[in-house]
C-alpha cells in the first residue's frame, strides 16, 4: 500500500526555521503538496510541486507563505521537503503531505500530519 510519512515538525521561536519531509514508501508521484490545518480551521493549501521524469519541476505557493517557504523534492528518494523560514505564530498548524497521480488530479494520498508550533 502507498504510505506517506511526514517528519520534521516541532516547536520553534518566531523567526526561526524548520524543514519538513514527506517520504512515499512504495510509489513515486508527479504531484505532491503540503497542506495545513490550524485548530478550529479548515485544511488549506500551502505549496505544491510537480515534476517530470526529466527532472523539470514547477512549484507554487499560497500567498501567506510566499517568500518564506520553499518546496523541493528528491525524486530518487521519493521525498518532498518544505523549508520554512521566518516562521510566524500564524504558521502554527498540523502540516500534511499529500500526493496525486498527475497534475490536475485530486490529492488521493495523505500522510498522518506533523505538528508545527511557532511561539511568540
Amino acid at each position: 500500500q502507498v504510505q506517506l510519512a511526514e517528519s520534521g515538525g516541532g516547536l520553534v521561536q518566531a523567526g526561526g526555521s524548520l524543514r519538513l519531509s514527506c517520504a512515499a514508501s512504495d510509489r513515486t508521484f508527479p504531484l505532491m503538496g503540503w497542506f495545513r490545518q490550524a485548530p478550529g480551521k479548515e485544511r488549506v493549501f500551502v505549496a505544491r510541486i510537480f515534476w517530470s521524469s526529466g527532472n523539470i519541476y514547477y512549484a507554487d505557493y499560497a500567498d501567506s507563505v510566499k517568500g518564506r517557504f520553499t518546496i523541493s523534492r528528491d525524486s530518487a528518494k521519493n521525498t518532498m521537503y518544505l523549508q520554512m523560514n521566518s516562521l510566524k505564530p500564524e504558521d502554527t498548524a498540523a502540516y500534511y503531505c499529500a500526493a496525486a497521480r498527475g497534475l490536475g488530479q485530486p490529492y488521493d494520498y495523505w500522510g498522518q500530519g506533523t505538528q508545527v508550533t511557532v511561539s511568540s
